[in-house]
């Protein structure tokens, strides 16, 4: 299955199943929202998958009705 040109939002991306299933989405391509507590965390998740080529942006606070305008 591919995911290019869909987008995931994922919940807890800065480390253990989270960052694994960001960057699982990201190598099968798709744009990648990584949301987390600690910027730190999901910054290291973004990096990681943008130095793998892929497409990703991170957020520690996220209102939903706000997406429209990052993607």
């Amino acid at each position: 299955m591919t995911l290019e040109n869909k987008v995931c939002l994922i919940t807890g991306g800065g480390s253990g199943i989270g960052r694994a299933t960001a960057n699982k989405m990201a190598k099968e391509g798709a744009r990648i929202i990584v949301v987390g507590r600690t910027q730190t965390k999901i910054d290291q998740t973004v990096s990681s998958i943008r130095k793998d080529g892929g497409y990703a942006v991170s957020y520690t606070h996220l209102r939903a009705h706000e997406t429209d305008s990052y993607l």
